[in-house]
């Protein structure tokens, strides 16, 4: 909205000042100021009204240390996030983008699943909240939307070194020269160095044009969006774990949108160039700042839990930015604690039946799943758990930074 005032004042009267809203990288850092100053200023607020309501966690007992002090804690701290994330975006971004508008439906539709599930722990005092079923079907219905949108809308396109019929482009200067702008289900593999992947690959041996190419593309969206979200849920196991995180994870994808929607740069760093991709940095700055000043009440000892409102939004916003800024095949690098979270249940899981119906007596791999738990379990501290899983998550997010330029 700020945008588009300050746009119109600058055409209409020339008002000093008013230029700077045209430049991305002020509203990007405007964007983070104004959103960390909401979070912490409003989040205090809204901790002290959830606890006035007694909306507070119900701690399962797992037998963990300090678990049963956790006990009243107030819970949907997500709302923090979102808000936090949203109006920023509402007063900066250019709400015309349909990235923008992708990102915004992502919030606010997880968001809804997210507090739906809370909102039937608490108030329905059912501890298993939300069926799983209907958290998939969610996770489904927004993957569905965000891949369809992605493939059929005429503003999502890009300029490569390789056209969607599979014309090779000979150089990249030539590419960035002719300025050919074309829809193409492309994506990145990182370390190689042909690195661009065509979807239509995976289905043009049945002799299927790639106008088709949607039966294959959407369903890999919705698993990568289920997989990720899901995967930032576990991680929210301890204090500040999945916030710090994730905060780390937006930081890295804030450089490669940065990157993705700047002709300088790609051309450059011999990368895919995606036009208009670029405004999502405005998003991810007030999401990068929003995440910042939940943690300000979120690190140990907790003031407030973000619960699956925060996690499971976290966990779909993240996959979205991926996936619209071509580097979704990254992911299980740059969200490595997700990814490793996630596998260790699964493992668990998995082994755990194996065993029983083998020998009829179930084994485990780890102490507790997720890994966290198992850390705890071996005696550390969930404050040291947390410090070396954000280290952890620096490092990955380095590395996925640095294959930008090596392959």
């Amino acid at each position: 909205m700020l945008y588009y005032l300050f746009e119109f004042l600058e055409q209409e009267y020339q008002l000093t000042g008013a230029s700077l809203f045209q430049y991305l990288s002020f509203r990007a850092a405007f964007a983070i100021i104004l959103s960390m100053g909401f979070s912490m200023v409003f989040g205090k607020r809204i901790i002290r009204y959830l606890k006035k309501q007694q909306i507070g966690e119900t701690v399962r007992d797992l037998g963990l240390e300090g678990q049963k002090e956790k006990e009243g804690t107030p819970t949907m701290g997500g709302l923090i996030i979102i808000f936090s994330t949203l109006i920023p975006v509402l007063l900066l971004a250019q709400l015309s983008n349909i990235y923008i508008v992708l990102l915004m439906c992502t919030t606010v539709w997880m968001g809804f699943i997210g507090w739906l599930d809370d909102y039937i722990k608490i108030f329905k005092k059912n501890k298993d909240g939300l069926q799983g079923k209907f958290k998939v079907v969610g996770q489904v219905l927004l993957g569905a939307f965000v891949g369809s949108v992605l493939f059929f809308h005429p503003q999502v396109k890009v300029r490569t070194e390789v056209d969607p019929i599979g014309n090779s482009i000979e150089t990249v200067a030539e590419v960035f020269e002719t300025k050919t702008d074309v829809k193409a289900t492309l994506t990145t593999i990182p370390l190689l160095k042909n690195n661009e992947f065509n979807y239509h690959t995976l289905i043009e041996w049945l002799g299927i044009g790639s106008q088709y190419t949607w039966l294959i593309f959407i369903p890999i969206v919705i698993f990568i969006i289920t997989a990720v979200s899901n995967g930032a849920n576990l991680t929210d196991g301890i204090d500040g774990l999945a916030a710090g995180t994730s905060a780390i994870i937006v930081f890295a994808l804030a450089v490669f949108s940065w990157v993705s929607g700047n002709v300088n740069f790609a051309a450059y760093l011999n990368i895919m160039y995606i036009p208009n991709v670029g405004e999502i940095v405005v998003f991810i700055s007030a999401f990068l700042g929003a995440l910042i000043g939940f943690l300000w009440f979120n690190t140990y000892p907790a003031e407030i839990f973000m619960g699956d409102t925060g996690s499971l939004t976290l966990g779909a916003i993240i996959s979205v930015i991926a996936i619209i800024v071509r580097k979704e095949l990254l992911i299980p690098l740059l969200c490595g604690v997700f990814f490793v979270e996630t596998l260790s249940v699964i493992l668990q899981v998995s082994y755990f039946k194996y065993t029983r119906n083998k020998t009829g007596v179930g084994q485990r791999i780890f102490k507790m799943a997720p890994l966290h738990h198992h850390f705890q379990m071996l005696g550390f501290h969930e404050s040291k758990i947390v410090a070396r899983f954000w280290i952890l998550g620096i490092t990955l997010a380095v590395l996925s930074i640095v294959t930008l330029k090596l392959r």
